[in-house]
């Protein structure tokens, strides 16, 4: 593992708990719904690791991106998170609002928030360099995009991150892909696959 690189997955990253003040009590009363999950066999391939999925657990995850945390309203959310035995990561998150506008509406502003991640990393952090890569929209059920997120320490660690928003109707779901690396190492062809897979997946 990492020393100094860890500071930068920490900046990167977030501990969140979806507490259950940020529900509203109409928000709270509703049923739970129950996408479906990707599988780690639907995740982009790794060279020398298979994938381990973890279960389906309801609220936000620990790895999720920092920048996303203040979008994250007290709706349905539940999640999985993905290991392979070396240093990648993935995570499905999956959100469930109230109706098809306010789906569509938090699919909006998630785009947003990762677009505009680079500059909140490296405000948050001098040391830090980050940069954002558009990889562009899906057609797939209401519409997915990609993005790439590369973030440098000016001590080495080099992390690459792939990020994807993606809805059907009133479900939205973000998946997280990331590595030691540089947008070089990025599977982005096999990850808009998984993207794909994911929001075909949601109902």
């Amino acid at each position: 593992m990492r020393n100094r690189a860890g500071a930068l997955l920490a900046v990167a990253v977030t501990g969140l708990a979806l507490g259950a003040t940020l529900a509203s009590p109409a928000d709270a009363a509703a049923p739970k719904t129950s996408p479906k999950f990707l599988s780690a066999s639907e995740l982009p391939p790794h060279p020398s690791s298979s994938w381990t999925a973890g279960k389906v657990t309801d609220g936000v995850p620990d790895g999720l991106l920092s920048c996303l945390q203040d979008t994250m309203p007290g709706y349905d959310s539940r999640y999985r998170a993905f290991h392979t035995d070396l240093d990648t990561g993935a995570l499905q998150l999956t959100i469930v609002v109230g109706d098809t506008a306010k789906a569509k509406a938090l699919a909006t502003r998630l785009n947003k928030d990762i677009r505009t991640c680079p500059t909140r990393l490296e405000q948050a952090d001098p040391e830090i360099e980050a940069t954002h890569r558009n990889y562009g929209a899906l057609p797939v059920e209401e519409g997915a995009r990609v993005h790439g997120l590369h973030i440098e320490g000016s001590w080495g660690a080099s992390d690459i991150h792939l990020l994807s928003v993606g809805r059907d109707g009133k479900t939205v779901t973000v998946v997280q892909w990331g590595q030691l690396g540089d947008f070089a190492d990025a599977p982005v062809k096999a990850f808009r696959k998984t993207t794909t897979t994911a929001v075909n997946k949601l109902y």
